[in-house]
């Protein structure tokens, strides 16, 4: 028998099973696994039980949110399916890197932004006349390398933009680009304490008023997904997929 796990979750004293109201995937139900001092909401089934459909990935979402409110979570990737005894020792075996993730997002949520930032490109190389497998080679590397570099400077600036008016709410942040022919498209990922959500909210508003050059998106509060940290370590001790 093996077991779907949806998050990991710490005060167990204000957590218990009749709490877990929420049906899980495919509707299985949800019980939560007490291993040591930390809880583990899971479904029990064989892994045919639970298909990776839009439909589970709601659900799988739905669990981790149902404890947003009472507890803090570190949720696993969706699709993580194992069997109790190798979760146990995951638990047991990682539990001081555990505990460090649980205090790093204690008392905080993820808040999400989605950026279409409208920049100018001024180093797209020109067009090249035909070339030589050896210098087509080296071209196609310095491209790449010139890539990374333009990358790490413009989530530098974005990030200093974002810091400018958000820094003393953030107490981490991620951020990724997916580059268009026309814009930047940015998604940014930071945790905020609970207390800071509307203050949160209120600041990016004023960043969309000040900065028509960028599109935000503004979602959350979610379960702290983008800094559970916890999705290598579990994958390459299990192999799980």
């Amino acid at each position: 028998m093996k077991v779907y796990a949806y998050c990991l979750v710490e005060d167990l004293d204000t957590l218990h099973a009749p709490d877990v109201q929420v049906r899980g995937i495919e509707g299985a139900a949800v019980r939560l696994l007490k291993i040591d001092d930390v809880g583990v909401l899971v479904s029990d089934g064989e892994p045919n039980a639970f298909p990776l459909t839009k439909e589970s990935a709601i659900a799988h979402a739905a669990v981790v949110g149902s404890v947003l409110d009472k507890t803090t979570s570190l949720p696993f990737r969706f699709g993580t399916i194992i069997s109790e005894q190798q979760l146990r020792h995951y638990v047991t075996t990682y539990k001081p890197a555990l505990e460090k993730s649980f205090a790093h997002v204690r008392g905080c949520v993820e808040m999400d932004l989605k950026i279409i930032w409208r920049i100018a490109k001024t180093d797209q190389p020109p067009e090249k006349e035909e070339q030589g497998p050896g210098t087509a080679f080296l071209e196609k590397k310095r491209r790449e390398l010139l890539g990374d570099e333009r990358q790490t400077a413009l989530k530098a600036e974005l990030s200093n933009l974002l810091r400018k008016d958000l820094g003393d709410l953030i107490r981490d942040e991620q951020i990724a680009l997916r580059p268009s022919k026309t814009a930047e498209l940015a998604a940014v990922f930071h945790l905020v304490e609970r207390a800071n959500i509307q203050t949160y909210q209120e600041k990016v508003q004023e960043i969309r008023n000040n900065r028509p050059d960028l599109k935000i998106r503004l979602s959350g509060p979610w379960p702290p997904y983008s800094f559970a940290n916890i999705e290598l370590e579990f994958k390459s001790q299990f192999g799980v997929s």
